[in-house]
């Protein structure tokens, strides 16, 4: 258990305190399981990565995903990336840094960070059922230029389980966005993942600090376990 509140039958054992969801209004959002960020050759190698670190997120993540389609939760995954001309790429985001390859450079998986190639997209472990939604975003947060706020609309949605990579940068940007918007956030702890484990942890605390000033923190298993007691 996350910490000593003993949780209420159903609620999710999570920090900064046990929360409650109504589970027909939640959805499973999974952010950016690109092979261009957790694979060899991808974007997030070209930065000088470790991409090795982000492995510890999937098997979490497939866990909560598996129960989610077996209860009928709607799932939403994201992808970070531009179009094939850069036009929604801005030339702060283009010239940062000093990676190997820039973003819509030729690489192993096709063109860096570009809709449509093979590193653009989500990995075989976590490959969404036809289903499922895929937005496409240009920025770190889910909400900046995609229709994610009127699909959430459009289902009732008003909690979100959030998990994904990297911690600190785009799970962190839209639950902060989400926040705004007046929605509840649970993030799974297990199921983020950073290339630097110190922003991870730093990452998680700042969505739970404050008593929770933009959601919840909570394992794979105390969601596993609010969701089978919930729908049992």
């Amino acid at each position: 258990m996350l910490n000593s509140v003993e949780p209420a039958k159903g609620a999710i054992s999570a920090e900064p305190e046990p929360i409650t969801l109504d589970w027909p209004a939640t959805a499973l959002l999974i952010i950016d399981m690109q092979r261009d960020f957790m694979e060899p050759g991808g974007f997030g190698e070209t930065l000088g990565n470790d991409v090795s670190q982000l492995a510890r997120a999937v098997k979490p993540i497939g866990a909560v995903l598996a129960a989610a389609r077996d209860t009928g939760m709607l799932v939403i995954h994201t992808r970070e990336g531009h179009l094939p001309d850069l036009s929604d790429a801005p030339p702060a985001k283009l010239e940062r840094g000093a990676p190997s390859l820039r973003i819509g450079d030729p690489g192993p998986m096709g063109r860096i960070l570009i809709r449509g190639e093979a590193g653009h997209d989500i990995i075989p472990e976590l490959y969404p059922l036809d289903s499922e939604i895929v937005i496409d975003k240009p920025g770190k947060g889910a909400f900046y230029a995609t229709e994610l706020g009127d699909v959430l609309e459009k289902y009732g949605i008003e909690n979100l389980l959030v998990c994904g990579v990297t911690t600190e940068v785009c799970v962190n940007t839209t639950v902060r966005e989400a926040n705004d918007r007046g929605y509840r956030c649970v993030v799974i702890s297990d199921g983020c993942a950073s290339y630097f484990p110190e922003f991870h942890e730093m990452g998680l605390k700042m969505i739970k600090a404050q008593g929770g000033i933009f959601g919840w923190v909570a394992d794979s298993a105390a969601v596993l376990e609010a969701m089978k007691v919930s729908t049992t």
